[in-house]
């Protein structure tokens, strides 16, 4: 089973406040707690940085917040190791931060991180986005994959939009991917989130249709 973490803007390793940079280390730290508690093995999510941090930098300013990142993620995976959970961190679009977008980012971010906690979480709609394939995406990240979700590139129901599944398939496939592959949706009556997630319509005729028939999808 997975958790996945929610980082907002004092949830930020790269953050030039240091106070903001062990407020996130809590916040993993006791995320993990709680993983290790319900018998959970992967942290999953944009672990790294805040949500909606995007900004255009110059390139010293860029490398300073990468190794803050690099350094936050090396403590961070110490935590995980102890307490037997995978902490994988996930890509997110262009719209949604400035630090990593792409699996070869994440990547780069992970080996040079070098804990053997600390791997990569990809979603197909944000790969949709930001990937020219996505199976040379998945290839790439190989043996890194910790954590998949399965997402339209509408975040409605897979299999009901234009992600191109079968590339996915493959990839997984190639690789050896054992982990699990989950269906993150949502719906405008939960404010918070959809204010979030830019959610401004409902993406099926119930939450219940989206899951089943998303699910038989992929199956």
């Amino acid at each position: 089973s997975s958790d996945l973490g929610a980082f907002g803007p004092t949830r930020d390793l790269t953050h030039e406040d240091e106070r903001f940079r062990r407020e996130s280390m809590a916040y993993i730290r006791g995320a993990l707690t709680l993983a290790q508690a319900w018998g959970s093995t992967v942290l999953a999510g944009p672990v790294y940085s805040a949500v909606g941090k995007r900004r255009q930098l110059p390139e010293a300013q860029r490398k300073i917040e990468w190794q803050r990142a690099v350094v936050g993620l090396r403590e961070a995976g110490k935590i995980a190791g102890d307490a037997g959970v995978t902490l994988a961190i996930e890509p997110l679009n262009r719209f949604e931060t400035d630090l990593v977008n792409t699996s070869a980012q994440a990547v780069r971010l992970v080996d040079e991180v070098g804990s053997p906690a600390v791997k990569i979480h990809l979603d197909t709609f944000h790969m949709h986005i930001e990937e020219k394939s996505l199976l040379a995406a998945i290839r790439l990240a190989g043996p890194r994959l910790a954590h998949v979700h399965g997402c339209e590139n509408d975040r409605g129901a897979p299999g009901t939009g234009l992600v191109a599944w079968a590339q996915v398939a493959q990839g997984l496939r190639e690789i050896g991917y054992s982990g699990a592959v989950v269906i993150e949706s949502f719906t405008p009556e939960c404010k918070a989130i959809a204010d979030a997630a830019a959610i401004w319509r409902p993406l099926a005729s119930t939450q219940d249709a989206l899951a089943s028939e998303g699910l038989s999808f992929l199956r």
